[in-house]
């Protein structure tokens, strides 16, 4: 990937220039109330201005980093190393747990995407191993297929220290699940059951250094589909978020040990807009590589996702029709695939009108 060829550069060059505002940037919200020996229930009083904060962020932003989240940092630090040994092998090595379209969990860079702006390798895992999902997107196919991690040889390590990082960071995805619960006036748990047979995964992405960084992007804008997204990056960064207020690109800059978390368009959903998923990109860099992790908390594959009940009446009614989860993602999961010539799928193609409520 390291070679610049003119394909990239045709593909590249009627690109618009990158106009990003320099902020502090998104919320940093300290956890540490919910870490210490004598932590109080997630509904105590003490965690009150906390959840109150976590909602403020959810609806002004859509993004927030938490410190003192109770991960330790040796795992994730442990996790990263590997990570970085596995993308040094050669290409023939990476490829031998290259994903497929039977199994879209592995390996890929852009020669799979087939698109020479993505600057980026990838390494997908489910966090349930196996993990099962719809084989079609088509409403009336109930078949499900199993999706397997493909564990590659070397480094050895990888394996275990993903699986440990994932144990912790799962931790740290309930308390923020059950803290946004509470920030919707909903009981702390009310969320937790779509979980039961979850079908979240980890990403392991690595972006060489880019010779026209101005030209590439690790990841375009998009918005995650996940319910939430927690994200490790490294000192580099990269991450940019759009502000709601005005439109503009915002630095996301590292924070040691920080976690990047956002809300995802099923937590959109289920909330009826009063939180929103928001649009943001990462970046590549000119001089160093970088890596950064994300794991994708998602429901089981045969959630219905609709706005909650607790939160619609004659007055605020349901904008969404409801949606079967597994479906959306196998939707998706073609249309990256396949390539197709069509819009991806978006929670905006089951928004209701405002007459049919």
């Amino acid at each position: 990937m390291g070679e610049v060829d003119a394909a990239f550069i045709q593909s590249t060059e009627h690109r618009p220039k990158l106009a990003v505002v320099e902020a502090d940037g998104i919320p940093l919200i300290d956890l540490s109330v919910l870490n210490s020996p004598d932590s109080p229930e997630p509904d105590a009083v003490a965690v009150r201005p906390l959840i109150a904060e976590i909602g403020e962020a959810c609806k002004n932003w859509g993004f927030f980093q938490v410190i003192n989240h109770g991960v330790p940092f040796k795992c994730r630090k442990n996790l990263e190393i590997a990570a970085r040994n596995f993308f040094a092998l050669s290409k023939e090595e990476k490829k031998k747990v290259s994903r497929d379209d039977e199994n879209p969990m592995g390996y890929y860079d852009s020669e799979h995407t087939k698109n020479v702006r993505d600057w980026k390798e990838v390494l997908d895992l489910v966090v349930e191993d196996p993990t099962l999902l719809p084989v079609s997107h088509e409403p009336d196919d109930k078949e499900l297929k199993e999706y397997i991690n493909q564990w590659p040889e070397y480094p050895p390590e990888l394996r275990e220290e993903c699986e440990h990082y994932v144990e912790e960071v799962q931790k740290l995805a309930y308390k923020l699940l059950e803290l946004i619960s509470l920030s919707l006036g909903l009981p702390a748990n009310r969320l937790n059951g779509f979980f039961k047979d979850q079908a979240s995964f980890i990403r392991l992405n690595y972006y060489p250094p880019c010779p026209i960084p101005h030209l590439a992007l690790g990841v375009g804008r998009h918005k995650d589909g996940s319910a939430l997204t927690i994200l490790a990056q490294d000192d580099i960064g990269g991450l940019e978020v759009k502000r709601k207020t005005d439109g503009e690109w915002i630095q996301v800059k590292p924070t040691h040990d920080a976690y990047i978390i956002n809300v995802g368009d099923i937590i959109q959903v289920w909330s009826n807009d009063r939180y929103e998923s928001v649009e943001h990109r990462a970046l590549v860099n000119f001089e160093k590589d970088r890596i950064s992790i994300p794991l994708f908390f998602n429901p089981a594959h045969y959630t219905i996702v609709e706005p909650l009940e607790e939160l619609t009446d004659d007055q605020n009614l349901a904008k969404y029709k409801p949606y079967n989860w597994g479906k959306f993602f196998a939707t998706q999961k073609r249309s990256n695939f396949q390539k197709l010539d069509v819009e991806n799928i978006q929670i905006s193609h089951f928004r209701l009108s405002e007459k049919s409520g």
